[in-house]
């Protein structure tokens, strides 16, 4: 458990809130937390390539802290700002949840019908027990992805064409549909996340309200929430401002090249439910305002605050740990961690590949971040951003006591270059998404490459082991007494170059 002591007097995180409007001016950080966050954010968008990204802080009701960095377009060298409008995913995730459970609360459904009673063309399941409403909301439906979206997205961005037909709703469903020998669980029974599940919630929505999905999302949401600005893609006007220009991050030619692109789900309606909306952290701190008081916002509600305490109700164990190193829950369309540093952190993060975002909380002391970015391919904006900031507001040095952020720096300290003695022998050490491959430079063995495992998640040792003739094979680095770090693999002790 976190002693919240000192953080009393610098964050003042332990007062009651006094909810309102989401405003935004100074900044009512410290200089020391701001230099803190601004420095870490401007090198993860040096590593992690990021044309531009915006952050914001919530406080006790208000913005404490908004800032854009980089360029929402590179071309033209224009800056990303709060105000600047990203793509943000599966956050959208979320915004489908609620406008489920608005309309349960007005008796137009129950998260407990089968899914078959709005969505009669649905076929997947069992009459005898039947997927709910509720399981496509807690990704428990027994259903695996069936890659819908990236189908969307790589035929968007013109980078591949798999011939699979899903260019209308009716397409959409015969491809559920075709995907009875996939379900891998009974509803309830095991974690999936189930994309194409938001997407049949969207055609629920529209079904029982009587309009489009985001025409009821943007007049039961967004324009109570005041965030006139956010929307989907077809909602836009063409004269819009401050929006980012997408970005798709390639190598070319042994060379990372940004690619100006669209929103890749534009054109799919059907998957606006799933991660289609468009927003900025600015208007995500008004969503965030709402979650933290349960729905209510300038006086009015958008929902009763029992329904806001079941969308935020652990209901799935993921399988999965957090960013944070805890278990990781689903509830109705957020992401649940019961211990971030003694606190329930709720969120969700989402990505198109060309835009990412997250939206991170924490309930008992009235704080959350927004962030968003032109990179979708950033987990960083998902992950590593949103962790060390509430740590950080938490008093906590993120970078030594969040799990993420403390093995990703460890193995930083491990890539390079090692030799035997007298360099009669060569291997090098390099890092991909997260995984650490050793890979042999010997005459003979060039270009073998091996995946090293961690013994432990937070790689609090730096014992790993690996499979080499199908056999377990211990390795360890060691810090000699030199400073020098040594690699010990088979007979093999190998030290890292200067």
């Amino acid at each position: 458990m976190s002693d919240c002591g000192a953080v009393r007097n610098e964050a003042s995180l332990r007062e009651l809130p006094s909810w309102g409007v989401a405003r935004v001016g100074k900044s009512t950080l410290s200089r020391t937390l701001t230099e803190k966050i601004e420095a870490f954010v401007a090198d993860v968008m040096k590593k992690d390539h990021i044309p531009g990204l915006s952050l914001a802080v919530v406080r006790n009701g208000r913005v404490a802290y908004a800032k854009g960095f980089g360029a929402r377009n590179l071309k033209a060298n224009l800056p990303a700002t709060p105000d600047t409008l990203y793509e943000i995913g599966s956050v959208t995730k979320s915004f489908t949840a609620l406008a489920v459970m608005q309309l349960q609360a007005q008796r137009k459904l129950n998260v407990g019908d089968p899914v078959g009673k709005y969505v009669p063309e649905f076929k997947l399941g069992s009459e005898s027990n039947p997927i709910r409403i509720r399981h496509l909301l807690s990704h428990s439906s027994g259903v695996p992805d069936l890659g819908v979206a990236l189908i969307h997205i790589l035929r968007s961005l013109e980078v591949d064409e798999y011939w699979i037909p899903v260019s209308s709703v009716d397409d959409l469903l015969t491809h559920i549909n075709g995907a009875k020998d996939w379900v891998a669980a009974a509803p309830g029974e095991r974690f999936f996340y189930f994309n194409e599940g938001f997407n049949l919630l969207g055609i629920i929505v529209e079904r029982v309200s009587g309009v489009s999905y985001g025409e009821h999302v943007s007049e039961q949401i967004l324009k109570p929430l005041g965030m006139n600005r956010s929307g989907f893609p077809d909602q836009m006007s063409d004269e819009e401002g401050d929006v980012a220009t997408p970005y798709w991050i390639q190598m070319k030619e042994k060379r990372l090249v940004a690619t100006p692109t669209t929103p890749p789900l534009a054109s799919f309606k059907w998957e606006y439910p799933a991660g289609g909306m468009m927003s900025s952290v600015l208007e995500l701190s008004k969503y965030l305002i709402a979650n933290l008081n349960r729905g209510k916002f300038e006086g009015g509600r958008l929902l009763n605050p029992k329904g806001f305490a079941e969308l935020h109700e652990p209901r799935m164990k993921t399988g999965q740990n957090s960013w944070f190193g805890g278990p990781s829950l689903y509830g109705y369309g957020w992401e649940i961690v019961n211990d971030f540093f003694g606190h329930r952190c709720i969120g969700h993060s989402g990505s198109t590949f060309t835009g990412s975002a997250a939206v991170e909380f924490l309930p008992d002391l009235g704080t959350g971040v927004a962030v968003a970015s032109n990179n979708g391919a950033a987990d960083s904006v998902s992950s590593t951003i949103p962790s060390f900031v509430l740590a950080l507001l938490l008093g906590k040095d993120p970078i030594k006591e969040v799990p993420l952020l403390a093995s990703e720096e460890r193995v930083g300290q491990l890539v390079g270059d090692y030799q035997t003695y007298k360099g009669v022998s060569r291997v090098s050490v390099s890092e991909k998404g997260g995984v650490l491959l050793l890979e042999s430079k010997d005459p003979i063995n060039e270009g073998t490459t091996i995946a090293l495992i961690p013994e432990e998640y937070d790689l609090s040792t730096w014992r790993f082991h690996c499979f080499l003739n199908r056999t377990k094979t211990p390795v360890e680095f060691v810090i000699g007494p030199s400073g020098k770090i040594d690699l010990y693999i088979e007979m093999g002790r190998y030290q890292k170059a200067s």
